[in-house]
């Protein structure tokens, strides 16, 4: 693909709303099969059923990892320039905000990619949990939330290039990566012999993992053939829907970007996996606590997001995958917030002790 052409003829923003649009059907459509959903797999895990969730999890950060290593191994990309290694980061942010983002997608039962999914399928309580998250998002990117994010993100920083590279605070090369994600490849075969449901698990977790890899080339082709400053973008979920969220009600809306045909396209792409599928159906909130309990995670879910730098695709796959130092925090701490949350709220009632018989 002729990516000098393509950004001399429509422009460099264009051609990359246009990629954000085709990464974001594939990664819908994708996740959609396979059910893919951070909170599930971390769900599995802690109760200890190795199942069908966290394979599609492994299975999708293992392609993703082994995928983008691999371009970049052969000088097909080069992720330098990427914000999650180039300017200076928080740790803080990432360790905090990771555990109130995990602790959020438990109480919205979904990440949030997940819940733009499932609101493509007709999912109402997804629906306004993610209108509910966007709106956190922006205030935490710049409104009411931005100085609570500010002064928690500064408690404890860490400087830009080689100290946010996980890889090269380790020594190791771009090759050592590649073969981290073949390891994650094997614990997912391990257990992907545990399901009975795999056509669509495989076809599915390996199809998101790639459209993760697809979005950062494409990024880098279109930077790598503009005389422009173009940022390099992976797929995120937290600074689109804020983007989003002002494109609809602000006067002046940010331009055309790789994040404006992301979002639009997860939603078409879910959209039609369900109807092909014959799973569109209406659903929404039994009852009052149902829809506290969503509202309430949305907003952790927002304000973790921004505080950590992604959610849980956006720092936990897409940042993992480049072996980020914020990003694997992140994906720590939304690990750990998943699991105390499900543990308080969700773990079933002790048994009542045995009445002696006097």
């Amino acid at each position: 693909m002729n990516f000098t052409f393509l950004n001399d003829t429509y422009g460099e923003s264009v051609v990359l709303a246009m990629g954000g649009g085709v990464v974001g059907c594939l990664f819908g459509f994708f996740a959609q099969r396979s059910r893919f959903c951070l909170r599930a797999a971390v769900i599995e895990f802690w109760h200890r059923q190795f199942g069908e969730k966290l394979s599609v999890w492994l299975l999708t950060f293992a392609t993703a990892v082994i995928a983008i290593q691999s371009l970049i191994v052969v000088g097909a990309l080069d992720v330098s320039s990427a914000r999650q290694l180039a300017t200076r980061g928080s740790l803080s942010g990432a360790l905090i905000g990771g555990l109130l983002f995990g602790a959020g997608m438990v109480m919205t039962r979904g990440c949030a990619s997940r819940l733009l999914v499932l609101s493509a399928t007709g999912n109402l309580r997804a629906l306004l949990s993610g209108l509910i998250f966007a709106v956190t998002a922006q205030s935490s990117l710049s409104g009411a939330l931005s100085p609570w994010r500010e002064r928690l993100s500064a408690m404890w920083t860490v400087d830009a290039g080689p100290s946010r590279d996980v890889l090269a605070l380790l020594g190791w090369t771009h090759t050592t990566g590649l073969w981290i994600g073949v390891l994650w490849l094997l614990a997912a075969l391990y257990f992907t012999t545990r399901t009975t449901q795999r056509t669509w698990m495989w076809l599915g977790g390996i199809g998101t993992g790639l459209s993760v890899a697809l979005a950062w080339w494409w990024s880098f082709q279109v930077a790598h053939a503009s005389f422009e400053v173009v940022p390099l973008q992976g797929i995120t979920f937290s600074g689109p829907s804020a983007d989003w969220l002002m494109r609809v009600i602000a006067p002046n809306p940010p331009g055309l970007n790789f994040d404006f045909g992301l979002l639009p396209g997860v939603f078409l792409g879910a959209f039609v996996s369900a109807w092909w599928g014959r799973e569109l159906t209406l659903e929404g909130f039994k009852d009052g606590y149902s829809m506290r309990r969503y509202i309430g995670g949305a907003v952790l879910m927002g304000f973790g997001a921004m505080l950590a730098g992604g959610c849980a695709v956006g720092a936990g796959v897409t940042g993992g995958a480049i072996f980020a130092l914020t990003a694997w925090l992140a994906l720590a701490g939304m690990w750990m917030g998943a699991g105390l949350m499900d543990r308080w709220l969700d773990a079933p009632p002790r048994s009542a002790p045995m009445l002696v018989q006097p």
